[in-house]
């Protein structure tokens, strides 16, 4: 498993995945410095916002890549063929180069938030705010929770890249899957608090109901989303049942990676 991960490494490195995770760094470093310049007031809490607003686009799409690098590309080149004649199980190859995935996007992780510390530091120097982001505890707590959606990212990537036969069902799957399961409950939570959204056209505890059954399939990832516990250096803003939706995430996570290795047990390569 070892040598599979640090294998991918090298593969990824070949395929200028370095230089993608450079363009990613100077896209935060433009994007952060570009929104202080035209904030008025707040520049720390503008700057940490955007940037975790960068974060969390960026990082799915590096995963997207590397994913279409290391599975996709293998299958479409036929290079399994030299792959699966290793004495090993397919099991112990996945898990190989999910781990050399997982292990690059956290370096990437931890890259970035390190960039977005010191551009947030830099944007607050010259103005004192009522209230101070925290770039602490609270910060480190927000970091986790985007581990955790990356989690959730790379193991659906996974499952679509040993499921299909195009590269580009990878990208468009998983953007997919990610924006609905980051998206339906903000729109649950309006159609409930303002329902002439839709009173015009349908009967909104319809969409509600509908809606609701999303989320026996997916799992709630735009809850994930505690930035506002750094923002405001107010820790009462993490969700009450915190611990609960981590553990649902990562069981969800767990899933699909256990349903990536089954397909791809069961698949029959020509």
């Amino acid at each position: 498993m070892i040598n599979d991960c640090l294998v991918s490494v090298k593969i990824a490195m070949k395929a200028r995945v370095s230089s993608v995770a450079l363009w990613l760094l100077t896209a935060l470093l433009v994007i952060v410095w570009m929104a202080v310049q035209f904030s008025a007031r707040q520049p720390a809490t503008i700057a940490l916002d955007v940037g975790l607003s960068v974060i969390r686009l960026a990082l799915p799409l590096l995963v997207i890549l590397l994913t279409q690098e290391l599975f996709s590309r293998e299958f479409e080149r036929k290079l399994f063929l030299t792959s699966f004649t290793y004495p090993r199980s397919r099991g112990n190859w996945l898990l190989g180069r999910t781990l050399a995935i997982f292990l690059m996007s956290m370096g990437m992780l931890l890259l970035m938030s390190l960039l977005l510390a010191g551009l947030t530091t830099y944007a607050g120097s010259s103005y004192a705010q009522t209230t101070p982001v925290s770039l602490s505890t609270p910060y480190m707590i927000t970091l986790g929770f985007i581990a955790a959606d990356l989690l959730v990212a790379i193991s659906i990537s996974i499952l679509l890249a040993v499921s299909a036969t195009t590269p580009s069902f990878v990208l468009i799957g998983s953007i997919g899957f990610l924006i609905i399961a980051r998206s339906y409950t903000p729109i649950i939570e309006l159609l409930r608090n303002t329902p002439s959204v839709v009173s015009e056209f349908a009967d909104p505890h319809l969409y509600q109901d509908s809606l609701g059954l999303i989320a026996f399939v997916l799992p709630d990832l735009g809850r994930l989303d505690v930035r506002m516990i750094a923002l405001y250096d107010q820790i009462k803003f993490l969700p009450s049942d915190w611990l609960l939706l981590l553990t649902a995430t990562m069981f969800y996570a767990a899933a699909l990676f256990g349903l990536a290795i089954w397909v791809l047990n069961k698949r029959e390569f020509s």
